[in-house]
Parts: structure tokens; sequence; C-alpha cells
């Protein structure tokens, strides 16, 4: 795995592979001195042309964990706003000494652009770009589910084969979507998404997923393991002139997971969301802080999956001849 840019990309065995690095890495966390050794004296630079603080900060602290140093750098303030390219942003950062680049962009195939234009020569990892892939974010939720699922720390080599997920919300307008569609169903789950018709994407229908309009009859129909709430992504909407429903009070009436639709859900599924949280329109604040919920799990996995990414894309041989952490 040279690149990480789309979760379309990872066969099975990479996924699982993954899945299961990041699991020695969150044993760890249990330490008293957590920090490991492995990319001391690498270099990991964020490159954020979008806002964001859990992402940047989780990959941050990744790269610390693994004793590598982090430059932060932001669009904002920077050559960027004075018109500089990315190519020329991304070879200025090589030239000073960069070993591996994160980056999210506003413009869906940039970080492909950036790892495969010739710019740049070290490992490229999409931290989101525009509408397309965040595949961080379906791995650590993937990481989530598995856990949950067994209760604990999961078997070596466990996928996630017949586990049911649905998924709500504005998949119009969700990177998270398609990467944790792309990225369960190859693991082997069943994943159902839920939307009304203008927050689907055109061509959904040729996605590995079964679409419904309905949540009710999705949620009795699917009996999901886990049920997954898309942000609605109101500046993006904003951006496109608005009108995708009614008003924030109808879509929660339909969409939103409540008191109620959590109470239908089966035993042991879970509630997830990929953060932040707009309560009282995707989500109700009894759903987001049920025992059910797994938004603060996911958010302290995200740390060890990424952890995980960094350590098989940097540490090269050390990681394919299976170095022990």
């Amino acid at each position: 795995m040279r690149h990480l840019l789309s979760c379309a990309e990872l066969d099975r065995a990479e996924a699982v592979r993954i899945l299961d690095t990041a699991e020695a890495m969150a044993e760890t966390s249990g330490r008293t001195i957590r920090k490991l050794p492995t990319l001391r004296g690498r270099t990991v630079v964020t490159l954020f042309f979008e806002d964001s603080t859990r992402t940047r900060i989780s990959f941050e602290a990744a790269a610390k964990r693994l004793s590598a140093d982090v430059i932060n750098f932001s669009a904002k303030g920077s050559s960027v706003s004075k018109g500089e390219s990315l190519k020329d942003t991304a070879q200025t950062l090589q030239a000073m000494g960069a070993d591996g680049v994160v980056v999210r962009h506003p413009s869906s195939g940039a970080p492909h652009r950036l790892a495969h234009a010739g710019w740049i020569d070290v490992p490229v990892l999409n931290a989101g770009d525009g509408t397309h892939q965040h595949p961080t974010q379906a791995l650590l939720d993937a990481f989530t589910l598995r856990r949950r699922l067994h209760g604990g720390p999961a078997p070596v080599g466990t996928a996630l084969d017949g586990a049911r997920v649905v998924i709500v919300g504005d998949v119009l307008h969700s990177r998270v979507a398609r990467s944790n569609v792309d990225l369960l169903t190859t693991l082997g789950a069943e994943v159902t998404l839920v939307a009304p018709p203008t927050l689907l994407p055109v061509g959904v229908g040729g996605w590995p997923a079964t679409v419904a309009h309905d949540l009710d009859d999705a949620l009795v129909t699917a009996r999901p393991d886990a049920v997954m709430m898309l942000r609605v992504q109101r500046e993006r909407m904003s951006a496109a002139g608005g009108g995708f429903f009614p008003s924030p009070l109808e879509y929660h009436r339909r969409y939103g997971l409540d008191g109620a639709r959590l109470g239908t859900l089966p035993e042991r599924a879970v509630v997830m969301h990929p953060g932040p949280m707009n309560r009282g329109l995707e989500i109700s604040a009894e759903a987001a802080d049920s025992p059910r919920s797994t938004v603060v799990e996911q958010v302290a996995n995200g740390v060890s999956v990424r952890m995980a990414v960094l350590y098989l894309l940097l540490a090269g041989h050390e990681a394919r001849e299976g170095t022990e952490l």
C-alpha cells in the first residue's frame, strides 16, 4: 500500500490488516508511556485546505504517538491564499523534508492528483476530498463496529461478514457514506442507505447497497446491527441554493433518530455518527447520549486507526515484515 486515497482501492485483506494493526495500536493506549519509536525521525505534514478540528487533531495525535515530527499546514493565512497552487505547495513541503502528507481538500480527486501527478514522491493519505472519500473515517467506523460486535478487541483476521448497517441522511454530500459503503461491503457487511430522493446522488442505484426512503420501514426490515446517522451538511446545501427538504422540523420527523426509533432497534444495535452532530436535526440528544451511542468511542478509535495507517504507509519494509510494536 503506497497511498491511502479511497476505500474502493482497498481489498478485503488490506482492510482487515489495517483493522488488526489498529488493534495493536489501541493496546498501547493502556501503557504508562504511550509513545512508540516507530516513526522517529520521520516528518508528517497535515495539509488542510478545508476547515477541520477533530480529523486534523486526530492525525496529529496519531503521528506524535508514533514519534514522528508533525508540521501542520492550513491554507488560511498561507501562500495558498495568495494564489499558490497545490503543486507548488506540495513541492515546497517535500523540499522541507516531508516523509508523508495527510491532505484534506474541498475538491474531489485532489489527493489522487497529488499522489499520481509526479509532483512529490512520498505517501499521500486522504483526510477527506470534497464529496468523494474519507477512508480513515470509514476505517474507524468499521473498527468501532467490529469491537462492539465482539464485546471488545476483535480476533485477528475478523471482518464484518453478515453485519447489517443502515446509513441515514445526507448521502448526496457525504464522503463518509461513500467510503463506508465501499469498505463495509468489502468486509462482508450488508448496507442500506436511507434518505429523501433529493439527498441521494445520481447513480446511487449502482452502489453495492439497498436504497430506501422510509426510515421506519428500513429499520424494521433491515434489523440493523448499527445505524449510522450522517451530518446534514447545511453549508454545502446553502452553496447549492438550498431546497433539499421542506424544513428542519420535517427532516427530523422523517429522518431523525429520536427516542422512539431508538427503542425499535434490536437489543445489540449501536448508534454511530461521524460528527460533528446537529442535535435535534439528524439525531436527538437522547439518541446521541444513550449507552448505544459510539460517538465518543469513534473519536478515540480514530487515533488508533490513523496510527495504523501511518505505520503501514511510512514504516515501509518494517511494516511488511511484521515488525513488532
